[in-house]
């Protein structure tokens, strides 16, 4: 009963962040996973995949609805990340559970800084495939490597390199997050260890059901200050996984 307790809490606090924050919550899900839940490192980032994917997928439909998605924008973005995506899945179960927490915890500090870091100045003046092309397909390695859906990196992303406004790039990212996941879920199948459904499946409905509540948090509370707030718990998160891999 406290296993199914503590899913259900962190799959809530996962789904806060992602709703309130638009992108970054998923970080969470792996740490969490690994030292709340008792998961190894692969079987996490699989795991946080399958949460990533199922929160991700439906929350899209909600954007989708306020017409928030740039449904050809994020095509293309996506494409260029699914091979990507599919390859590092293939090479995360096979990686060492140092490399996998290390990296990791290279990447929640870099969620953090970018979180911390001035918000862009605005859009390019002209889009530039390639830049864009390498945009999606470094987006797909790092869903694919380390299970996190990589909202902190696809919203400045899609504002900066394809020019979207913001509400479209958040929604936009979504489906470029559930692409590169289902093709990362994909390549992981029947390397991710035991994922433990009865585990995985309460954290994902609460972290799908958290995902309303951030919605709400975030008209209430400034989005630098829910930002700040979040960057300071990952830059601590990312300090724990890094102690632990050295130790």
């Amino acid at each position: 009963m406290s296993t199914l307790i503590l899913a259900l809490v962190a799959g809530a606090v996962v789904g806060l962040a992602l709703g309130a924050l638009g992108g970054g919550g998923s970080v969470l899900a792996v740490p969490a996973l690994i030292y709340l839940l008792g998961f190894s490192p692969a079987s996490a980032t699989t795991a946080a995949l399958v949460i990533v994917t199922a929160t991700s997928a439906t929350a899209l439909s909600a954007h989708a609805r306020d017409g928030n998605v740039a449904w050809r924008a994020g095509v293309l973005f996506a494409a260029a990340g699914i091979v990507p995506a599919f390859l590092a899945g293939a090479a995360a179960g096979r990686l060492p559970s140092a490399v996998l927490t290390g990296t990791f915890s290279l990447v929640a500090a870099l969620a953090a800084v970018r979180m911390l870091r001035p918000a862009s100045s605005g859009p390019p003046d002209r889009v530039r495939p390639a830049k864009a092309a390498g945009a999606g397909a470094g987006l797909g390695t790092v869903t694919g490597f380390l299970g996190v859906g990589g909202g902190f990196l696809a919203v400045p992303a899609l504002v900066e390199v394809l020019g979207l406004r913001m509400k479209q790039a958040v929604g936009t990212s979504l489906l470029v997050i559930t692409v590169n996941s289902l093709a990362a879920l994909t390549a992981r199948t029947g390397t991710g260890g035991d994922l433990r459904w009865e585990v995985v499946a309460p954290f994902a409905g609460a972290a799908i059901l958290g995902a309303w509540d951030g919605r709400r948090l975030a008209s209430k509370i400034t989005g630098p200050a829910l930002q700040r707030v979040f960057a300071f718990v990952l830059l601590g998160v990312a300090a724990l996984m890094l102690v632990d891999v050295v130790a």
